[in-house]
């Protein structure tokens, strides 16, 4: 538990303290957030406003996850049933919330070097997404932890609360669903970026969500195979997951304060695609993939109602709504932006509440039925 503390604390001071250099910084290099041209007419007095902020909250999010580990190293090893050098589980999750940052800094380059709101094309970017989700899928799925030959940090089983053993897509099926729910939920994230603080607050919940989940398995996690029922959770590495999952949710916190309304620096495509990148992976890792939906329910909708929105203009070229992203129709019915990010993250907050309650549901569940 001291280390995950201590990595939230870090990361949350670096953001908090470190903002204030970001923004004069971005600032005087002129990397101003472009805005559409048909867009809601309240946007564009955000025009100028320093974007890529992103950069700050991840490595924020790295330094922590470093000090963390020299805090487990200081930590007696038989208090720790965890290993204290770097993992698969880190890898694939920091390896996915840099690497989609990286992709998104790019984008966000493109658009501020050109003066325009239009980046890296579509398929240049869903490529890039898609190579880097396929390279840390093979890490997830293929290599084995060394004390536990068949534990991975992915599975080919799909999960709900835990693993479903009877749902075996094998491992290439499972290399495809990870790849797609990356993609998913790293675009949805992005679409939800469009108020002052609305992807960050919901952001928090979720990973803080993570954490509670990372932390709950890593109390119920089998250290060493003496005891394999129900009551253990066939996760690798949770509190190395913890760690992380901690970790950011205190660095979007700390980000949070200078992004809320009016926001004096936006996380740019490099925080959206990374955060959402990152909550994917901890879907993966701590085994709850189905509940992905419901836990970030906010970027689930707004994901939705955009495909929705897409797919009618497409086919019968009606909208479904005046604008999309969803939080723009509100913005065009006369909402308020700060009533349409308070309303919405009462919603996230709704989704993570339900989400963790299905979750400890399960727990009881099996602890219930368990012989004594």
């Amino acid at each position: 538990m001291r280390a995950v503390i201590v990595a939230a604390a870090v990361a949350f001071l670096v953001t908090i303290l470190a903002m204030p250099l970001a923004i004069r910084g971005f600032t005087r290099l002129k990397a101003g957030q472009p805005i559409r041209a048909e867009g809601p007419k309240t946007h564009q007095s955000k025009k100028g406003t320093p974007t890529m902020g992103g950069v700050v909250f991840i490595l924020a999010t790295v330094i922590a996850y470093v000090v963390g580990h020299f805090v487990l190293a200081t930590l007696p090893a038989a208090q720790l049933g965890a290993p204290t050098g770097v993992t698969a589980t880190g890898v694939v999750l920091l390896g996915l919330f840099v690497g989609l940052g990286a992709v998104g800094f790019l984008d966000d380059f493109i658009k501020v070097r050109k003066k325009r709101s239009l980046g890296l094309t579509g398929r240049a970017k869903i490529l890039y997404q898609t190579v880097l989700a396929a390279g840390l899928g093979v890490v997830a799925l293929y290599v084995p932890n060394k004390t536990k030959e068949l534990e991975t940090v992915a599975d080919s089983t799909i999960s709900f609360v835990r693993d479903i053993h009877w749902l075996d897509i094998s491992k290439y099926g499972a290399l495809v669903f990870f790849v797609f729910v990356v993609l998913s939920m790293s675009n949805a994230v992005n679409l939800t970026d469009g108020l002052d603080g609305l992807a960050t607050g919901a952001s928090v919940m979720v990973l803080g969500a993570y954490t509670l989940i990372a932390f709950w398995e890593y109390r119920h996690w089998d250290l060493d195979d003496a005891y394999s029922g129900p009551y253990s959770y066939e996760v690798r590495d949770p509190l190395e997951i913890a760690i992380i999952a901690a970790a950011a949710a205190a660095a979007c916190f700390g980000f949070l304060w200078w992004n809320t309304s009016p926001a004096r620096i936006f996380m740019g495509d490099t925080g959206a695609l990374a955060l959402g990148g990152l909550i994917a992976g901890l879907a993966f890792a701590t085994r709850t993939v189905l509940l992905l939906p419901l836990l970030a329910v906010l970027f689930t909708i707004i994901a939705v109602t955009w495909v929705i929105q897409i797919g009618s203009f497409k086919l019968w070229h009606r909208r479904v709504f005046r604008m999309v992203p969803l939080q723009h129709h509100f913005e065009l019915a006369g909402w308020s932006e700060v009533n349409i990010v308070v309303r919405f993250w009462i919603i996230a907050g709704l989704g993570v509440a339900s989400a963790l309650g299905l979750f400890y549901a399960d727990f009881l569940r099996v602890m219930e039925f368990r012989p004594h």
